[in-house]
C-alpha cells in the first residue's frame, strides 16, 4: 500500500533541529522545504492500487531520495547509508536524528514499480512542470543538441567467451535447454569454468575452437522452433543466433557446410560486445576516441543551461546516430512551441536533419560537415556551379553536364586534357559525382554558415551544451545498470536532479503557491 508522510514533525526532526545549517539555495534546503509539493503522495498512488500490505516509503521521501542519489551518483547501499548518517539527507527527506534508512533493495523495488508503470519518468516530469511554471524558458528561441558516450557497466567479451556464454544461457532459459545442449552441443564442455585450455597464440587452435563452438550453436538453433519461444527463452535464442553470426565467417576455401569457421576479418557495424549486457555497443565518437557503452543525447536551452529533452540509446545501430536522435528529441521537446534556432556540431549536419528542421520551421545553426576532396588541396563540390532549375553542374573549367534523375553527374571524356584535372580527379575515365538528395539544401546551408552572423551566434551560444554535458557526466561517466531501458531511466533521473540544481542557481522561488525565478 502507499505510504504517506506524517505532516507533524518528530521531536528529533533534523530539519527542525538544524535546518539553518543547510546551505541556502542548495538541493538539500529546497527538498527540506518543498518535497511534499514537488512529490505529493498522489504522485505515486497508481503504483500501489491495493490498500493491503505494509505501507511503502512515502512519495515525498522516495522522490527526494532518488533525486539526491542521481545528483550524487551513489549506489543503492551508499544511498541508504547517506540517509542514515548524513544530516543533510535526513533534513531533505524529513527524517529524525535517530531514524535509519530503509534497506537498499527498496530502491530496486521502486525502480521496478516505476519502470512497469504507464509513466516511468514522472520524477523528470515533475521537475519539467516546475520549469514550465516558472516561465524561465518563455520566449527562448534557441536549442542546442549534442551527445556523449557513457561507459557500460560490464567488460567487453571476445568472440569465444560470447559463444560459450550464449550457449550456457540457451541451456538455462530455453525449456529443456540442458538436455538440448547435452544432445546437440558435444564439441565443448559448457559446464567447465575458466577460459578454454588452448594455445591462444596459435591461430589454428583458435579457429578450431571457433569451428566447434559455431557448429554447436547452429545445431542448437536448428533443434528448436523459435516461434514456440517467448520471453527470456526467445531472448536467449535470439542472442545465440546473433553471436553465432556476427563475428564469424567460413574458413578459407569453405562455405561453412563442412563445419570450418574462423573469426571474421571485419567488425559487424552493430556488434554485441557482451552477453551480460547485449545492448552495449562499440562507440566511435571520433576516430581517435573509441569506447564501449551507450550514447546519451540531450537538447539544451543555451541561455539557462536547462535540459529540455533527453534520451539514452545504444552507442551504435538504429536510432543511435546523432542527427537521427537529435531530430527525434527536438520533435519531443514540449518546451518548443514554434520555430527555434538549432545549434549543433557537424555530426548533425546531415541533409535529412536539415530537411526536418526546415519542415518544422526551425533555423539550422549547425556546423557543416567537412567537404571531401578527391585530391588533397583540390576542388570540392562547392567549386562546381550548381543550377537547380536547369539541373546542371558546371566544373571549374566550365564544362556543363546534366544531373541524372538519380543524382549522378559524369564528366567523362571532357576531363581528358583538362588543365585543371590534377586538382580535380585521378580517375582515368574522368570525374563522376554522386549528389546527395538534399544537395541543394546542404549547399545553401554551407553558404549561410560562411556569414559572420552565423559564426557569431554559433560561437556565443553553442558552448553551453558542452557545459551542460560536463555537469551531467561529472563522476557519472560509467553507468551502473545493464540494458537501454534501465540506463535511460537513470539518465532521466540524472537530468531531473541537475535541472533542479540549475533552477536553484537561476533563483527558483515559491511564492503564494507558485514557482518563479527571482
Amino acid at each position: 500500500m502507499q505510504g504517506r508522510e506524517d505532516a507533524q514533525r518528530g521531536y528529533l526532526d533534523v530539519e527542525a533541529l538544524a535546518g539553518e545549517l543547510l546551505v541556502p539555495g542548495s538541493v538539500f534546503a529546497f527538498l527540506a522545504g518543498h518535497r511534499g509539493r514537488l512529490f505529493p503522495d498522489s504522485m505515486m498512488e497508481d503504483l500501489f492500487p491495493s490498500r493491503r500490505g505494509r505501507p511503502s516509503v512515502p512519495a515525498p521521501v522516495i522522490g527526494s531520495v532518488l533525486v539526491l542519489q542521481a545528483l550524487q551518483g551513489l549506489s543503492d547501499r551508499e544511498t541508504a547509508e547517506a540517509l542514515t548518517f548524513d544530516l543533510r539527507w535526513k533534513a531533505a527527506c524529513g527524517y529524525g536524528l535517530t531514524d535509519t534508512a530503509f534497506h537498499p533493495s527498496t530502491l530496486t523495488y521502486w525502480r521496478r514499480r516505476l519502470a512497469a508503470s504507464e509513466n516511468p519518468h514522472r520524477i523528470m516530469e515533475a521537475i519539467a512542470e516546475v520549469i514550465a511554471e516558472t516561465g524561465v524558458l518563455k520566449d527562448k528561441r534557441r536549442r542546442a543538441v549534442d551527445s556523449t558516450v557513457l561507459d557500460d557497466a560490464v567488460a567487453r567479451q571476445d568472440t569465444i567467451t560470447q559463444l560459450i556464454a550464449a550457449v550456457r544461457r540457451f541451456g538455462r532459459e530455453v525449456p529443456g535447454g540442458q538436455d538440448l545442449v547435452a544432445a546437440h552441443a558435444k564439441g565443448y564442455d559448457y559446464t567447465r569454468t575458466g577460459k578454454p585450455d588452448i594455445a591462444w597464440d596459435d591461430q589454428d587452435a583458435k579457429d578450431g575452437l571457433i569451428s566447434v563452438l559455431v557448429t554447436d550453436a547452429l545445431a542448437l538453433l536448428a533443434a528448436v522452433d523459435p516461434a514456440t519461444l517467448e520471453g527470456k527463452a526467445a531472448d536467449a535464442y535470439a542472442l545465440l543466433a546473433l553471436v553465432a553470426g556476427q563475428d564469424v565467417e567460413p574458413a578459407e576455401d569453405s562455405d561453412g557446410t563442412d563445419g570450418r569457421w574462423r573469426i571474421a576479418r571485419k567488425v559487424a557495424p552493430d556488434r554485441v560486445i557482451s552477453t551480460v549486457d547485449p545492448d552495449a555497443r562499440h562507440a566511435h565518437k571520433t576516430q581517435s576516441r573509441q569506447q564501449d557503452g551507450y550514447k546519451a543525447h540531450i537538447v539544451v536551452e543555451p541561455d539557462t543551461g536547462l535540459v529540455t529533452a533527453a534520451a539514452l540509446t545504444k552507442a551504435a545501430g538504429e536510432g543511435a546516430a546523432d542527427a537521427e536522435a537529435g531530430a527525434m528529441l527536438l520533435e519531443q521537446d514540449r518546451t518548443v512551441t514554434g520555430g527555434v534556432q538549432v545549434l549543433a556540431d557537424s555530426a548533425y549536419g546531415t541533409g535529412e536533419l536539415l530537411r526536418a528542421l526546415a519542415a518544422a520551421g526551425h533555423t539550422a545553426l549547425i556546423k557543416p560537415k567537412p567537404l571531401a576532396r578527391a585530391i588533397e588541396g583540390g576542388f570540392t563540390i562547392d567549386d562546381f556551379t550548381y543550377d537547380r532549375q536547369a539541373r546542371t553542374l558546371t566544373c571549374p573549367n566550365g564544362l556543363v553536364r546534366t544531373i541524372t534523375a538519380k543524382g549522378y553527374v559524369t564528366f567523362g571524356a571532357g576531363c581528358t586534357g583538362c588543365p585543371l584535372k590534377s586538382r580535380c580527379t585521378t580517375a582515368t575515365r574522368g570525374r563522376k559525382i554522386d549528389l546527395h538528395p538534399e544537395h541543394a539544401l546542404m549547399r545553401e546551408h554551407r553558404t549561410a554558415a560562411r556569414h559572420n552572423s552565423f559564426q557569431d551566434h554559433y560561437t556565443r551560444h553553442r558552448p553551453m551544451v558542452e557545459r551542460s554535458i560536463a555537469w551531467l557526466v561529472k563522476n557519472n561517466r560509467r553507468l551502473r545498470y545493464r540494458g537501454t531501458t534501465k540506463n535511460h531511466a537513470w539518465w532521466q533521473l540524472r537530468i531531473a536532479a541537475v535541472n533542479l540544481k540549475r533552477l536553484l542557481k537561476l533563483g527558483l522561488t515559491s511564492e503564494q503557491g507558485s514557482w518563479g525565478i527571482a
